[in-house]
């Protein structure tokens, strides 16, 4: 991660420094939110402000008099950004400290490393963030976007606006891997070409040969599923080249930890994204939200599409409980698989029965001063890409990531 961008976010440590060890309770009848999330390390850009969502979420359910007559209790634990504090603080998480639900994960790997046991100790799972797809499994609610809600929308909009020719570069592992097939799908779709896919480790932060590659190969856009402060380089360095002017930009993950506030305009403006949330967002509702947060934190500034999807978990979690008038399990998952919706800051959330996936608005925006300027809005987008392979209806006992061969 860039020392600008750790300066960005420097402020929120203090904010949530008292999540980073578990909250004792201060009475023993309290509902225990479990929560595992990198706020420290090299992903801390991500965790800490969704932990500080998840805390706001908390608050405000507490403030309007908790669930079932209960305060709502986080029990919380900072990875530092190591995979293998996943595995041990998701085990303590439900064996030791006994919590009734758990909301965490970052990467997809974070995710891996405690949905089996998340499964194997029934404890409910949600999964907060945009990723690759394809998680089936009844014990895990997923509210972040898919790639055909986002991808689908976004890649029609770029050929459109720069051309035919596609050139990707994405993240070296299953997140990155998927996603780009799934570009490669819709390119082909559009009547586009993909002319090259490279993929990079996420340490990698020199992108010099491979500007030149792209140089190169001469396509109309480049798409770029990058993840992490190290990749947040490439932005930089194509605009340091005097390539951002001459081919444009799309990207599947830039914006989504606030990266378009580091890079400076003339590095980021016209760079083009689909997401759930944007700070931009006119609505009643966002307004009311980012007027919460700066309430809570001083400012909004550090608010990011997935800590809105954090915030937007715990929520639908709460109603969820709500509905069920119990914590129990099986009662609560009964009661997503409802058809049942909340109102968020970034729109309507619906939970697909069929998948345990989120329906939502996805916007398509460019990159504009260090803001998200939305340019157009697809309302609830269903999670095709999953809903193609995943019938939980059908079969409540699948335990599989898809991974689609596009």
């Amino acid at each position: 991660m860039s020392l600008n961008r750790r300066n960005f976010l420097a402020g929120t440590a203090a904010l949530t420094g008292a999540g980073l060890l578990p909250q004792v309770a201060m009475a023993g009848d309290r509902i225990k939110l479990g929560s595992v999330l990198d706020t420290s390390g090299i992903f801390d850009a991500y965790g800490k402000p969704m932990d500080m969502a998840m805390r706001l979420a908390v608050d405000e359910i507490n403030q309007s008099g908790g669930l079932l007559g209960k305060q709502v209790e986080v029990v919380g634990y900072d990875t530092q950004s190591d995979m293998a504090l996943y595995s041990q603080y998701g085990q303590q998480l439900t064996r030791q400290d006994k919590v009734d639900v758990v909301h965490g994960g970052i990467l997809s790997a974070s995710r891996e490393a405690i949905r089996q046991t998340m499964r194997k100790t029934k404890t409910l799972y949600f999964y907060n963030v945009l990723y690759e797809g394809g998680v089936c499994d009844r014990n895990i609610f997923i509210n972040g976007v898919t790639p055909a809600q986002q991808v689908e929308a976004l890649v029609p909009y770029a050929m459109k606006k720069a051309g035919k020719k596609v050139y990707i570069l994405a993240a070296d592992y299953n997140y990155g891997q998927i996603t780009a097939r799934w570009i490669q799908k819709f390119v082909a779709e559009n009547g586009g070409e993909t002319v090259g896919v490279d993929f990079f480790p996420l340490d990698v932060s020199d992108f010099g040969s491979t500007i030149a590659k792209i140089q190169t190969a001469a396509p109309d856009l480049v798409i770029a599923p990058l993840v992490g402060g190290a990749h947040l380089s490439f932005f930089r360095q194509w605009a340091a080249a005097g390539m951002k002017d001459r081919i444009p930009l799309a990207s599947t993950t830039l914006g989504v930890g606030n990266e378009h506030k580091v890079l400076t305009p003339e590095e980021g403006n016209g760079i083009m994204v689909a997401y759930n949330y944007s700070q931009e967002l006119d609505t009643p509702a966002n307004a009311a939200f980012k007027q919460n947060w700066a309430n809570a934190y001083g400012d909004s500034n550090s608010i990011h599409e997935i800590a809105v999807s954090n915030y937007q978990g715990v929520l639908t979690w709460a109603e969820a409980v709500r509905q069920a008038g119990s914590l129990d399990r099986d009662a609560v998952i009964a009661a997503l698989e409802s058809g049942l919706s909340i109102d968020g800051p970034a729109g309507k959330i619906t939970v697909d029965p069929k998948t345990h996936h989120a329906v939502l608005d996805v916007h398509i925006m460019e990159f504009e001063n260090q803001g998200m300027k939305v340019i157009e809005t697809l309302p609830q987008r269903q999670p095709i890409d999953t809903q193609a392979v995943c019938d939980l209806s059908a079969n409540p006992d699948d335990n599989t990531q898809y991974e689609i061969q596009i």
